[in-house]
């Protein structure tokens, strides 16, 4: 009998309800949109989409009916960076898929092959508030780790909604260590790859070869290089940055995202310029190694005030799998340090859907996709809880084997 209910529990996490129409009723409802916070306010889900957002929507026949008593309602988070999905035992070589060891595959190297949706991390970070997260291995014989995925936290086989979203590309002190040690090789490398990708596969056909890529890095690369995908760069320092704002220009039909930018503060105006969003963490400040030297608390303040996009997650080198949950806390820390709640909630929401242009997420507006929770406090505070999660209109469970086994040792529990 135990082990038939343990069964019946694991098929439960795996096998969430259908999709139904409810009201959301007489919440404070965090839109993301230009309603912005709405007091007293009502979200309609039909057919996993938001139907309608405002006050006194009434209900449809057979509306299944939420009274959230002025709790927050909001979109679900968007863990712009993380592993999640890529490992289970994050120190094991057989469930690690995160880290891609060699030189055989860089570029490649694709995330959405390796995404497993029955992760004990997914239900973790799922119970947490967060609905969607880009994943992406690491590497550490390339300047390329390989291209990212979007992935949703339902566990469903289909989580990943969209695979190549983006390459991942190391142009800062990594690659530079990763190329001879000098960002004097680290810039021609890049140039030299992006030529072999736009040239595939004739040179690779006539014999010729790649400059630095093989075949199967090329093929990989060559939509990224015509401009069809987007490169996520890890670059800190303010001269790194410059440097690719500078190559931005002279290659307009390419697109980039900063992942790092402990000194984006410092060309803030540039990045506004150049329309060069970053994906920041607002607790990197210190100065750990060189290209972080002016790292500072209010990086995301700064940007914000300076009209740069920008989003919120966990600092290159200390991406998890199992912590993409933390990417809130972040959040709220970046509050604690000036920047405005609005600005902080949508740096974990909207924000990574833009970046990465997942279109539908990352507001509560008519037509988006219903990715919606209900908290018990302020979201953005490590104390507050989701008490109901929606992944496209579909009610997700709050039960993980953290709470299983929270539940089974609680003396209280005992009989």
């Amino acid at each position: 009998m135990r082990i038939l209910a343990a069964s019946l529990a694991l098929f439960a996490l795996a096998a969430p309800a259908a999709a139904e129409t409810v009201l959301i009723n007489n919440g404070r409802v965090v839109t993301n949109g230009a309603a912005g916070i709405i007091e007293n306010g009502d979200v309609l889900i039909v057919d996993g989409r938001i139907s309608a957002v405002g006050a006194n929507i009434a209900a449809p026949r057979g509306a299944r009916v939420i009274e959230a008593r002025g709790a927050y309602v909001t979109p679900g988070a968007f863990a712009a960076m993380s592993e999640v999905g890529l490992n289970e035992i994050s120190g094991s070589g057989a469930p690690n898929d995160a880290d891609v060891e060699g030189n055989l595959i860089s570029a490649a190297a694709d995330a959405a092959r390796a995404f497993n949706p029955s992760v004990t991390a997914i239900p973790v970070t799922r119970i947490e508030g967060v609905t969607r997260a880009a994943i992406a291995p690491s590497s550490s014989g390339a300047i390329f780790d390989g291209r990212g995925a979007l992935v949703s936290m339902s566990g469903a086989p289909d989580s990943v909604f969209r695979e190549r979203a983006f390459m991942v590309v190391e142009l800062g002190e990594a690659g530079a260590g990763r190329t001879g040690g000098s960002r004097a090789a680290l810039w021609p490398a890049f140039e030299a790859a992006l030529r072999d990708a736009r040239e595939y596969p004739n040179r690779y056909r006539s014999g010729q070869g790649g400059a630095v890529l093989n075949e199967i890095d090329a093929a990989a690369l060559q939509p990224f290089a015509r401009g069809q995908g987007l490169f996520l760069v890890h670059v800190e320092s303010a001269a790194d940055i410059r440097r690719l704002i500078r190559f931005k220009r002279a290659n307009p039909s390419l697109r980039f995202a900063i992942h790092g930018g402990a000194e984006a503060w410092q060309v803030a105006d540039e990045l506004a310029d150049a329309n060069i969003p970053v994906i920041l963490d607002p607790l990197a400040n210190l100065p750990d190694r060189f290209e972080r030297l002016s790292a500072r608390l209010d990086n995301a303040v700064l940007l914000h005030q300076a009209g740069v996009r920008f989003a919120i997650a966990p600092a290159p080198g200390t991406v998890d799998a199992h912590q993409a949950r933390l990417a809130l806390q972040l959040a709220g820390n970046a509050v604690a340090n000036g920047l405005p709640w609005n600005a902080a909630f949508a740096a974990v929401t909207r924000g990574p859907a833009e970046i990465f242009g997942a279109n539908g997420l990352g507001r509560l507006e008519r037509n988006y996709l219903a990715d919606v929770v209900i908290w018990d406090g302020d979201p953005l505070q490590v104390t507050s809880a989701p008490t109901a999660v929606f992944i496209e209109g579909v009610e997700q469970s709050l039960t993980s084997r953290q709470t299983q086994l929270r539940d089974r040792y609680n003396p209280r529990n005992r009989r």
